[in-house]
């Protein structure tokens, strides 16, 4: 007499007749779309307290989004039974992707996200990153763009940004505006007397009133030769720093060359 054994079935392989494996290919899909969504989210947030340009965080957005789409592509290589040439292939392509990524561009990236977490500066800041100096016309993960005082772009990546020294001046901020303090420095020869350049700075500056506050001036270094002051002014509007400072400086200019000429014609 023969003994017939039961066929095995897909009874534990199965959830109510839906197979474990395409219920878990679901809950992968679900669960990456929900952290997408998210994250998508905590970064719009993020981004308006932060006050980030909209390219900025559309850029912040994407990088999560690939992140988030090649960690659910291999889960379900995983799940889903895919052949393992299929993933060592894919795990070569990623490989390969991120080997072409230099050291200098991750480096650039990381910088990028740190520069956004400090914010040293902000787009329209009057801003001075090592040698270089303008006004800021754009901040993203790779680069800030400055306005320079010959009308030119200059384009700086994060990663030399931090190694440079970087000076915002933006001195003070109120409901209404914000105030910036720039400063260029002066020089005269010693023809005329220490009294006679403090009067054509004060009749200089008197003409500046409107100014969030009045220009001051210091004595920053003398030698034999002649002696250098600090002109400092405020102003609301950076893109009028430039034509402020040509003024300020052609002023006091104008009023020392009339002086210089006194004193030459009495000799």
């Amino acid at each position: 007499m023969s003994i017939v054994e039961p066929t095995p079935t897909n009874a534990d392989n199965s959830f109510f007749g839906i197979p474990i494996q395409i219920i878990s290919l679901l809950l992968i899909i679900i669960i990456s779309i929900a952290i997408e969504r998210f994250i998508t989210r905590y970064i719009s947030h993020f981004s308006k307290n932060a006050k980030l340009e909209p390219n900025t965080a559309n850029n912040l957005v994407l990088t999560f989004r690939i992140l988030i789409l090649i960690g659910t592509l291999l889960a379900i290589s995983k799940v889903g039974g895919l052949p393992s040439e299929l993933l060592i292939s894919f795990s070569a392509v990623s490989g390969a992707a991120l080997g072409f990524a230099s050291q200098k561009t991750i480096g650039n990236f990381i910088a990028g996200l740190y520069l956004m977490t400090a914010r040293p500066f902000k787009v329209g800041d009057y801003v001075k990153i090592g040698t270089a100096e303008g006004v800021a016309q754009e901040i993203t993960l790779n680069y800030a763009k400055l306005l320079t005082a010959g009308n030119t772009t200059i384009a700086i990546s994060n990663l030399q940004m931090l190694e440079r020294d970087i000076t915002n001046y933006l001195y003070e901020t109120t409901p209404k505006y914000n105030i910036y303090c720039y400063t260029f420095e002066i020089g005269f020869d010693h023809l005329i007397p220490s009294e006679k350049l403090s009067e054509i700075f004060n009749t200089t500056f008197d003409l500046y009133k409107h100014l969030p506050k009045k220009p001051f001036y210091t004595l920053t270094r003398t030698t034999a030769v002649e002696r250098v002051y600090t002109v400092y002014f405020y102003i609301t509007e950076t893109k009028d720093i430039y034509k402020t400072r040509s003024q300020i400086a052609n002023q006091i200019f104008k009023l020392w060359d009339d002086e210089r000429t006194k004193i030459k014609n009495q000799k």
